[in-house]
């Protein structure tokens, strides 16, 4: 996929509105159409067609994370940005949590479409952050 393509993102997400105790997020998003992405150094991937779940964490200046996260033009820096830079990918909602990264993201149902994706560097263990919920 070109640069170009990437850089093309549109959002209407809104960020919720965010306490001190919130450290956790998870992003809603479809992706409507079957993707193959490199993502990163992590490799290259087939990303069915779906309703996603991404659960990712900041300790702090979580309003800037979760901005940048929705923002279309941007360095792509975490393996979340890959996907979210997509054009045709929409957000869909984000929810805001003040339990542990893994916890949340160990209750969230799903499949795993790709291994170590958002947990490359997970101390719980976690096979990955990004769920699939949903294939379209």
């Amino acid at each position: 996929m070109e640069q170009r393509e990437i850089l093309k993102a549109q959002f209407t997400t809104t960020i919720p509105r965010i306490d001190d105790t919130h450290t956790t997020y998870k992003i809603f998003f479809t992706i409507p159409s079957k993707r193959s992405l490199t993502v990163g150094k992590l490799g290259t991937f087939e990303f069915p067609a779906g309703d996603y779940a991404y659960t990712g964490s900041a300790k702090k200046n979580m309003k800037h994370r979760l901005t940048r996260h929705v923002t279309k033009q941007k360095r792509l820096r975490w393996h979340i940005d890959y996907l979210l830079a997509l054009k045709d990918v929409t957000v869909n909602r984000i929810e805001l949590f003040s339990q542990p990264e893994c916890t949340i993201n160990a209750s969230t149902p799903g499949t795993i479409p790709v291994r170590r994706f958002g947990a490359s560097d997970c101390k719980s263990h976690c096979v990955s952050h990004l769920k699939l919920l949903r294939k379209l």
